[in-house]
């Protein structure tokens, strides 16, 4: 018997460990043709490496309507990993959403608006020399959030909507089990709970529109403990017990990919499940997904560093770039020794079109907060296999009818050359 057969094999002899994680055969089988050393030692340990894994096809009708068939590895609501950046995508979408409820003409996504602080521990800000405007605005925020996935952009955009309606929208939606707790900087559970005054600007500096400082009365659900690890460094004292993650950002992996469907085909899912936006808010959206940082001009992140495949982790490779006529829809996450991963993968020169979302936890020292995360030879190295034997037999499977991918072509940025400096450091 070949060793892919005895992986097989011991993996679903042994199925029942896992308890209530979903795994199809269809997909084990597909892993199991890959034989590179590196995913070959994840996947004959996928509990120590808290592999999980969304596989879904899409296929075309006649008149090129989608449907959509999930393939699951793994996959469990219960096992807790940080969502990390991944987070970022629900609260773009929730910012234009409250934009558009406002219904006030005047104040867009572009409109340039100013934080200021009214609690302790918030901290204003009033301008954003990255942004065209000089100040920041929702669309600004949004295109540093995905495209190098800026952590500051993830606070204020937290901080317009407020933790309550975040949380109260995510779950009328039909996410009852994603939880939004805190920003990206370090503050207490009750500041967290209050957010900025936020006011919105015209061109002169009239004010458009003011939102007051926010407080959060709803109660959050932490009876599921979640903790993970050994020991975790406290700056430099090491505690050995295991890391709390318990009233922690929560956003299960069959959440974050049905919000990334709903967002890139709203008419798959129920009408609760949609987010209130607009056609042009979905173009932003698709646009800034999928652009490299190094097509954008606003802000001037260095091409160099942030490389095509920077925030595209089923196709990082040494090359750092996409293959010709390919993009990536998509939003990471990494920390804590978690790499996740949410992909629409739009291929329009071979009219090929898949979904792929995964996490794995690159830290076998069990010790968080060390910074000793094997990322680089682990993580990312089992994503992008990952990547290829999904893309490989997406590109090898038989279709009724190919995809029109019309809807998914964008116009994208072409770098202005200027004597702006690049940014080259970001906070992600």
């Amino acid at each position: 018997m070949r060793q892919s057969s005895i992986f097989f094999l011991f993996y679903f002899f042994t199925l029942p460990i896992y308890g209530q994680a979903r795994t199809d055969t269809y997909l084990a089988n597909l892993l199991n043709t890959n034989t590179s050393p590196i995913f070959r030692q994840v996947m004959q340990q996928p509990e120590k490496y808290r592999l999980q894994i969304i596989y879904t096809q899409i296929n075309r009708d006649k008149a090129n309507r989608p449907s959509f068939t999930n393939y699951y590895f793994r996959v469990d609501s219960t096992d807790y990993f940080n969502p990390a950046s991944t987070v970022k995508l629900p609260l773009a979408l929730l910012s234009l959403e409250k934009l558009n409820l406002l219904n006030k003409p005047q104040v867009t996504k572009f409109t340039a608006m100013q934080f200021d602080s009214a609690f302790s521990g918030q901290t204003k800000e009033w301008t954003d020399q990255t942004a065209q405007s000089g100040y920041p605005s929702v669309a600004h925020l949004i295109r540093k959030a995905f495209l190098v996935s800026e952590n500051d952009p993830y606070s204020r955009m937290y901080e317009f909507v407020g933790q309550q309606q975040i949380n109260r929208s995510l779950h009328a939606k039909g996410y009852p089990d994603t939880r939004i707790t805190h920003r990206f900087v370090r503050m207490t559970a009750d500041e967290n709970r209050h957010t900025n005054p936020v006011r919105f600007i015209a061109a002169d500096g009239t004010l458009l529109y003011t939102q007051p400082a926010a407080y959060n009365t709803d109660p959050f659900d932490f009876r599921r403990p979640a903790r993970l690890g050994k020991g975790y460094y406290v700056r430099d004292s090491l505690v050995k017990q295991p890391f709390d993650f318990t009233t922690r950002n929560k956003l299960p992996l069959e959440s974050l990919q049905q919000i990334l469907q709903s967002a890139l085909f709203p008419e798959s899912v129920s009408e609760k499940q949609r987010f209130n936006l607009t056609a042009n808010d979905y173009q932003f959206i698709y646009q800034y997904l999928s652009q490299a940082p190094g097509e954008t001009n606003y802000p001037k992140y260095d091409g160099q560093k942030f490389y095509d495949s920077y925030a595209k982790f089923f196709f990082r490779d040494s090359l750092h770039h996409l293959p010709d006529g390919l993009r990536v829809f998509n939003k990471v996450g990494w920390a804590y020794g978690f790499l996740t991963d949410a992909s629409y993968v739009a291929d329009f020169r071979n009219k090929v079109e898949y979904m792929l979302t995964a996490v794995i936890y690159a830290n076998s020292d069990e010790i968080l907060n060390d910074d000793k995360y094997e990322y680089d030879t682990v993580g990312w190295p089992f994503l992008y296999q990952l990547g290829q034997t999904i893309y490989q037999h997406e590109l090898r499977r038989k279709r009724a009818y190919k995809p029109n991918l019309s809807r998914f072509k964008v116009r994208y940025e072409k770098r202005q050359e200027d004597d702006r400096p690049v940014v080259t450091e970001v906070d992600n």
